[in-house]
């Protein structure tokens, strides 16, 4: 494609010197940049990509998009914001790949990930080929990726959506993050679902107020856009329950689809039964009843699967594949998962890092657990640091016996995390165990029959940031191998 061609996408037109030469790729990666390239500086948080555009033009880079006037040899577009601009042109380069998919994008503080599975499940059992992008990792079609955020940047989202297009998927389902939301990087994302799952107190080191917050998970909604086409409408699934979900009804112009259990819904659960091996309830569609049997345990699954079957309906797949699919998931990794190594209590491993999340699990427990509930959790470092004295409460709340630990504390101190969660429950009963390893086997060594262990906070992660150093760790290995060796 054409310089010229390519820039047409970006209005206004800024004129520029120099021939137009044909552009074989788009990067914004120095090290990447190949003969041809448009190499895109944007200004990140450590580096500047205007200071190496020189160094991507002796690579090859046949032009560079910038935010100021470059002295280079080959032509210099310049644009206010090269972020913004990059996820036009990425669209537009890779000829609109999300114009040919039908694309599901998912936001909320919790169930994401569990929710985009379900979903995934549902259209692959129905015979379609799909893409999944999330927290866990991209998959198109049979291949699996790996993954650094739950939401890529544009250049790199708009290629993936490409490679799926091309591999012949007609279903994308994706974890829409409220940073990326708020960063532009779906820009031109043409989304036919979005789905809100719910909102509760997160990332308030980066939005700093939940009405912000709030605003930036908004977004995905208008972005539905304000055109009605018959062949290809567009739905906003919203969770009822959830106090957010009369602000994000009135952020879009697509038609509302909403679904709950305590509010009156177009989508409801009534008469939730769990045991320990499941969740039965009766799925409410208009004036029709269906019985629902699901082996997932908690208030909030039911949810993330009342989400999934109404992004599913409105989407064409029947009612009767939809719950099917449903009935068949064992489980999502990292999600309310079990260790199993033949010991008389339970183990699970959940991704519960907010304080809504965290009640949540540990009110699910309350359920089934006969004896003592041991949790070990912990904080992240640099990240909302108002949650830690919320996480603690919680903890000891609603368990008997809460170990506190590190989690990826990052570049701060592991003590100094803790301390904030101490904070928060002064003068209850818990202990304090640094190192994440020594907790989960002080809680192993404790726990009897009939106990519940939850550990919380990294779910399907297996790694540890500790300062700049990434060290291979996973929860369930650290378990099971403790219960193994006890």
């Amino acid at each position: 494609m054409k310089l010229q061609e390519l820039l047409k996408s970006l209005h206004p037109i800024v004129p520029f010197k120099g021939e137009n030469p044909v552009i074989t790729s788009i990067e914004n990666d120095n090290r990447k940049v190949q003969k041809g390239s448009l190499f895109i500086c944007i200004k990140g948080y450590t580096v500047d990509g205007h200071d190496f555009a020189e160094s991507a033009v002796e690579k090859g880079a046949a032009a560079i998009l910038a935010e100021r006037p470059l002295s280079l040899e080959v032509p210099v577009v310049v644009v206010k914001d090269t972020t913004r601009a990059m996820a036009v042109l990425a669209d537009t380069f890779y000829e609109q790949p999300t114009k040919k998919l039908q694309l599901i994008g998912i936001t909320g503080t919790n169930g994401k990930t569990t929710t985009s599975h379900l979903i995934e499940k549902i259209f692959a059992d129905a015979g379609k080929k799909t893409g999944l992008i999330g927290t866990m990792y991209t998959k198109i079609a049979d291949k699996t990726l790996e993954t650094k955020n739950t939401t890529p940047e544009s250049l790199t989202l708009q290629k993936t959506f490409r490679q799926m297009v091309d591999a012949g998927v007609v279903l994308a389902v994706m974890e829409v993050s409220s940073h990326a939301l708020d960063q532009g990087r779906v820009h031109r994302c043409d989304y036919d679902v979005a789905v809100f799952t719910n909102l509760t107190q997160d990332h308030l080191d980066y939005h700093k107020t939940m009405a912000e917050y709030q605003r930036a998970k908004s977004l995905l909604f208008a972005q539905l856009g304000n055109s009605y086409e018959n062949d290809k409408p567009k739905f906003a699934v919203i969770n009822a329950d959830d106090p957010a979900s009369e602000m994000l009804s009135r952020s879009t112009a697509a038609n509302v689809i909403t679904y709950g259990i305590d509010e009156k819904a177009d989508i409801q659960a009534k008469n939730i039964h769990m045991t320990p091996k499941g969740t039965r309830f009766e799925l409410w569609i208009e004036d029709a009843s269906y019985p629902i049997n699901i082996q997932f345990l908690g208030k909030f699954s039911v949810y993330n699967v009342l989400a999934s079957i109404a992004a599913a309906l409105v989407s064409g797949i029947g009612i009767n594949e939809i719950i099917l699919s449903i009935e068949s998931v064992e489980g999502v990794a990292g999600r309310f998962e079990l260790v199993n190594a033949g010991q008389e209590y339970m183990v699970i491993v959940d991704y519960a890092h907010t304080p809504d999340s965290l009640e949540n699990v540990l009110n699910t427990i309350q359920h089934f657990a006969k004896k003592r509930v041991f949790v070990v959790v912990g904080c992240g470092g640099d990240r909302d640091k108002t949650k830690r004295p919320l996480m603690a409460q919680i903890a000891c709340k609603l368990a008997t016996d809460p170990i506190f630990t590190s989690d990826n504390p990052r570049s701060e101190e592991p003590i100094a995390i803790l301390k904030d969660m101490e904070a928060g429950v002064e003068g209850e009963l818990y202990q304090v165990i640094p190192d994440r390893k020594e907790a989960i086997e002080l809680a192993v060594s404790q726990a009897s029959a009939g106990d519940v262990i939850l550990i919380a906070g990294k779910g399907h992660e297996t790694y540890q940031i500790i300062g700049n150093v990434v060290h291979d760790f996973d929860d369930r290995q650290v378990a099971r191998e403790a219960i193994e060796v006890r």
